[in-house]
């Protein structure tokens, strides 16, 4: 199975939130295959509640992860899933990068793609 990875999910297991059970089997899929949309970048470098140091620590991380960007068509695939589902603009990029690419999306916030019926998740949380 290959993955994306959710903004939020980055978050957690860098402020080690990730459950305990669920640890091993998130650093094995970030080891093998750390994919995220650039959504994601963009959301998680862009966080706030860096300072100085810990923003460092977040570039290096990333730099490990492959970045899928965003093309025609994964942009065709978000204007559908917005028009369609009414999800906010970077839910619908990330959804379209999952489903363009065959990637189950890692995330703790099913909630927010839980229209997206054809959309295979993944929750650390669960």
């Amino acid at each position: 199975m290959k993955y994306l990875i959710d903004t939020n999910i980055l978050i957690y297991y860098l402020a080690n939130r990730i459950p305990e059970n669920e640890i091993n089997n998130l650093e094995k899929i970030l080891e093998e295959d750390f994919n995220i949309s650039i959504i994601t970048k963009i959301e998680f470098l862009g966080w706030s509640f860096y300072d100085d140091k810990t923003f460092e620590q977040a570039k290096e991380f990333i730099e490990f992860a492959n970045v899928i960007s965003l093309d025609d068509k994964i942009s065709e695939i978000a204007i559908d899933l917005r028009r369609k589902y009414k999800l906010k603009l970077g839910d619908a990029v990330i959804a379209a990068t999952s489903l363009f690419h065959n990637l189950t999306l890692v995330t703790r916030n099913e909630k927010d793609f839980k229209k997206v019926k054809e959309i295979k998740i993944y929750n650390p949380f669960k």
